[in-house]
């Protein structure tokens, strides 16, 4: 559902997916910028996303916040397309990684801070070839939410 008509969506509870990942060495983040906003327009543009942001927060790391109609807009997503393409490679590029997903009543984005508690209560790690201290600790720093880029 393109995101000018999320206005008069009338659906059940909208389903969000948020994801953390930091980049484990500058060598790897050219790519990952690039293939991270390819995937960006993709979510941007998929049947059944509401909304779309990103988050470049401090040491490498970044965050994905989407509002989907249900969670199987957000799985054809996932397993389609660019973002399909970059997943296997996140192994190796990203020394940490986590997802929480959840439903909500409100079709307003939920703000960085609940993103954060949300992933700290729900979360759960995703796997890297290379994890570090905080990955095996399941640390998660709060996000500096200075430079995020929405995609509407």
């Amino acid at each position: 559902m393109p995101a000018q008509e999320s206005a008069s969506y009338k659906g059940a509870m909208p389903f969000v997916s948020v994801t953390r990942l930091r980049v484990r060495a500058l060598r790897y983040l050219p790519a990952f910028s690039f293939n991270a906003l390819r995937a960006a327009r993709q979510a941007k543009n998929a049947a059944g996303n509401l909304a779309a942001s990103l988050l470049a927060d401090a040491r490498f790391a970044f965050w994905t916040r989407t509002l989907w109609s249900d969670q199987e807009a957000m799985r054809a997503f996932m397993l389609s397309g660019p973002h399909r393409r970059m997943m296997p490679r996140l192994l190796e590029w990203c020394d940490e990684a986590s997802v929480a997903h959840w439903t909500q009543d409100s079709l307003e984005t939920p703000p960085w801070q609940e993103v954060h508690r949300r992933m700290l209560a729900q979360g759960r790690r995703s796997k890297v070839n290379h994890p570090s201290e905080g990955q095996l600790r399941f640390e998660i720093p709060a996000p500096r939410t200075t430079k995020e880029l929405k995609l509407k």
